[in-house]
């Protein structure tokens, strides 16, 4: 079982380290709402702006604003939606894909070389845990069971 303070001081951990991951230096310079859209096609694939709406934790406003600068930059296009003509679908263009790409790149290589500065054991420690990283994600993704919004 575990403890509360040492959810809390994981829960501590995780927030200074995504502070310190999201400001990575990367070779693009896009806000941080219009990195995470073109984050979320690259991994959900093609999808409406309601969908966006749920995932992006930002108002419709804002979500259309940073879609539209989006497109006109050729990052991200619209297509008609085959199961619904009144509404569109959003994807990646060949040059959102690469955007991506590069941003993984940039941050793989930042990680990296924070990484080789730790002791060996702390090293492998560290690597190891990407799984079960991963299977919180899916967790996460997954219906609530139990209580919710804790």
């Amino acid at each position: 079982m575990h403890t509360a303070r040492a959810v809390q001081r994981l829960t501590l951990a995780i927030e200074d380290f995504n502070s310190v991951f999201i400001r990575l230096p990367t070779s693009d310079r896009l806000t941080f709402s219009t990195l995470s859209v073109l984050h979320t096609l690259s991994r959900t694939g093609p999808c409406r702006l309601s969908d966006l709406v749920r995932t992006e934790q930002i108002k419709q406003p804002a979500l259309t604003s940073a879609v539209a600068k989006l497109e006109r930059d050729g990052l991200v296009e619209r297509r008609p939606d085959p199961s619904d003509g009144r509404a569109s679908m959003l994807s990646l263009t060949a040059a959102g894909r690469s955007v991506v790409s590069r941003r993984h790149a940039d941050r793989v290589q930042g990680l990296r070389d924070l990484i080789d500065r730790l002791p060996p054991a702390d090293r492998t420690r560290l690597l190891g845990i990407a799984d079960v990283l991963r299977q919180i994600v899916r967790l996460a993704n997954e219906k609530p069971h139990g209580r919710s919004g804790k």
